[in-house]
């Protein structure tokens, strides 16, 4: 915050800005005086910061894509004060976060990002340009089938994603909210079961199944209950259980398909390739919609 201030300061007055940093030497550097004139507005930046990430729906340090990028958020967020609270100033900080999640930018060189962050968000709430991440950020359709664990950023950011684009529990139809989360235990789940893609696998298929089972596309974000019903069945017996025991009309569990990006059709036909490339696509299409921007799009697979 204070070499943030001396840096707009050197700006108005036309002299030569200091440059922010956020290298370790330059922290230590700080005097008690520093810290204690910003200390509160950079704790509220942080509450915000918390708020901003449950409101994305990301609600716990295991779901959260990049520690890293929460700094100069919450630094934005202080600087911006009661500024922030505004839809168009929230929806601009919403594409610099989720182009920093799917552009992957926050895993390595984090100083320089961050110096560069911070004055450039301010800038472009207040009607300057774009920051250098929105403008490096990409995100390629092929990285899709890559995404399998928890160890990538992106693929704990498709997750957040289809929860904060109103995604519903193939069991019980409730939006998954910060409650529902947790009572619920809801994580991430196959669509098809792995077990059920084993013993459906063809010769020729069985490589394209290894990529494609356990990659994202595959998966869904459900609660426990709901996975213990799904088990290692095809999709269309799971469907069927669920529309029997919940007594919920194929109408309504095809709504809830719907809601994951999933096509009824192929999944009540149990037709993996069906459903997994129209899924590709539709993922793209939710991602573009979050970076405000392209993704670079390959020839969907085939069976």
């Amino acid at each position: 915050m204070k070499r943030y201030r001396e840096h707009v300061d050197g700006t108005d007055s036309g002299g030569r800005a200091p440059a922010i940093s956020c290298k370790r030497k330059d922290i230590l550097k700080l005097k008690l005086e520093d810290y204690l004139e910003h200390r509160d507005a950079v704790v509220e930046g942080f509450l915000k910061a918390a708020k901003f990430l449950r409101m994305q729906k990301i609600f716990t340090g295991r779901d959260l894509p990049y520690r890293t990028q929460i700094v100069p958020l919450a630094a934005a967020l202080a600087v911006l004060g009661d500024e922030a609270d505004n839809d168009t100033v929230r929806k601009l900080l919403s594409r610099w976060y989720w182009c920093g999640v799917f552009g992957e930018l926050y895993g390595s060189t984090i100083e320089s990002r961050f110096a560069k962050d911070l004055p450039e968000l301010i800038a472009w709430v207040r009607g300057g340009d774009e920051p250098t991440a929105v403008k490096e950020a990409t995100f390629s359709g092929a990285r899709l089938e890559e995404l399998t664990s928890r160890r990538s950023a992106a693929y704990k950011g498709i997750f957040a994603l289809m929860m904060r684009d109103g995604c519903e529990d193939f069991r019980s139809g409730q939006p998954i909210d910060i409650t529902s989360y947790y009572d619920e235990n809801v994580d991430i789940h196959h669509i098809f079961p792995r077990k059920w893609c084993d013993e459906h696998a063809e010769e020729q298929d069985i490589n394209k199944y290894k990529v494609a089972v356990d990659c994202i596309i595959n998966k869904a974000p459900l609660s426990a209950r709901t996975n213990r019903m799904i088990g290692g069945s095809a999709p269309s017996a799971y469907l069927q259980r669920i529309e029997k025991n919940e007594g919920i009309p194929a109408e309504r569990l095809d709504q809830i398909l719907r809601s994951h990006v999933i096509d009824p059709e192929a999944l009540r036909n149990d037709n993996f390739w069906a459903f997994y490339n129209r899924r590709h696509e539709e993922i793209l299409d939710r991602i573009e919609a979050a970076m405000g921007k392209p993704a670079i799009r390959e020839e969907a697979e085939t069976a």
